[in-house]
């Protein structure tokens, strides 16, 4: 079954089972590696991407749930790196094994397109379901403020 959606800015077509996750769509059908296979349970934030500018969890999101919707990648957030929470991100020397980074800077980046001013009580309530096992949480917030041009003290 052929299923059309905008990835990234692009129209696709996807010769693919509609209830295959969208995660492995990405990666293995269309070469998309930035997105990341963590716990296949949707409960760490590794393979978070946008659908039509909302966070959803790619590794249980069904690429039939994604027909006719545009789809965002950390690929197609910035391709040369240049969005700020990603400045930000290497600014504050955010990753360690940087395994849940893409994930993170994909939900901050839903938060700031949706809240550009975020109290640090909204930051750690968006990124809640995201999970560092290095614990650079404190980098993170840091770095969401910086891209949202807030003070970083606080």
């Amino acid at each position: 079954m052929s299923i059309k959606v905008r990835i990234n800015g692009v129209e696709q077509e996807l010769d693919v089972d509609p209830d295959m996750p969208l995660l492995w769509a990405l990666r293995d059908v269309l070469g998309l590696t930035g997105t990341k296979y963590g716990c296949g349970q949707a409960l760490c934030g590794a393979c978070s991407i946008h659908l039509d500018g909302d966070v959803v969890r790619a590794c249980v999101t069904p690429v039939r749930r994604a027909a006719g919707r545009s789809v965002t990648t950390i690929e197609g957030l910035s391709p040369d790196g240049n969005h700020p929470l990603q400045k930000a991100w290497v600014e504050h020397a955010v990753p360690q094994c940087g395994f849940c980074q893409v994930g993170q800077i994909m939900t901050a980046a839903a938060l700031l397109a949706s809240n550009p001013k975020p109290s640090d009580t909204e930051i750690d309530q968006s990124l809640a379901g995201n999970l560092c096992r290095c614990g650079t949480y404190t980098r993170i917030r840091a770095a969401v403020k910086k891209a949202a041009g807030l003070p970083e003290e606080g």
